[in-house]
């Protein structure tokens, strides 16, 4: 049977990032490292993930997160067809992330009841999004787009719509953009790079989520623009 979206589904989701504040976004080869990476994140202060599918076994990687991790807000990225939203969904997502504007995949999430946050870069994209009834968007590539300086000129408009930035984000960047009264979180895959996690370095990844995480915490009040 055919579900829709609810209200509810969409509030907790955006609970849920509005606490953590970082996405981490992740690129995973073996699933055999999802559960010791996600409980890295997790110990480190970041209880999330966006598993990218653009890997073979990205579903089966997050499939072993949620199962595994139950703790761990687990979605999917990188979705660029329903076929691969139908794998993150029945691996568990929680919500799924797309590059760019896919009507398809959103008309799918929606009638599935995944919170969804399909990619923008430019006004039309927004009112595309808006016409769906979406105002969660994933704002990317955000530095090659023009920065924040660019994100506070194309989010004038549109005054109910919040964004969750991807794309060059780092530690040096960040706490600008979450100063932004707009942004909802960041994603970012510093805290996890693919080299580390295939060199099994979980230690690592703890430290930097565990230093990522000290970011939000120190973060200065909101710029409201």
């Amino acid at each position: 049977m055919t579900m829709t979206a609810t209200f509810s589904d969409a509030t907790d989701a955006l609970t849920r990032l509005r606490a953590i504040r970082i996405v981490p976004v992740i690129t995973i080869d073996d699933p055999d490292q999802a559960v010791p990476l996600a409980r890295a994140l997790a110990e480190g202060g970041l209880p999330c993930a966006e598993i990218t599918f653009r890997t073979p076994r990205a579903a089966e990687a997050l499939r072993r997160i949620t199962a595994e991790v139950p703790e761990m807000f687990a979605g999917a990225g990188t979705i660029l067809n329903p076929a691969q939203a139908a794998a993150a969904r029945d691996a568990g997502a929680q919500f799924i992330v797309a590059p760019g504007f896919g009507p398809r995949v959103v008309d799918y999430c929606l009638e599935q009841g995944i919170p969804v946050y399909p990619g923008v870069a430019t006004p039309t994209e927004v009112e595309m999004a808006l016409e769906k009834g979406l105002k969660t968007l994933k704002f990317f590539p955000a530095e090659p787009m023009g920065g924040l300086t660019y994100l506070k000129a194309i989010a004038a408009p549109y005054v109910d719509v919040e964004f969750m930035p991807t794309g060059g984000i780092n530690a040096a960047n960040i706490m600008s953009y979450l100063a932004f009264k707009r942004v909802v979180a960041c994603g970012g895959s510093w805290m996890a790079p693919t080299d580390w996690i295939a060199a099994k370095r979980f230690d690592l990844i703890r430290d930097e989520a565990r230093a990522a995480s000290a970011i939000v915490h120190g973060l200065t009040p909101a710029v409201h623009v």
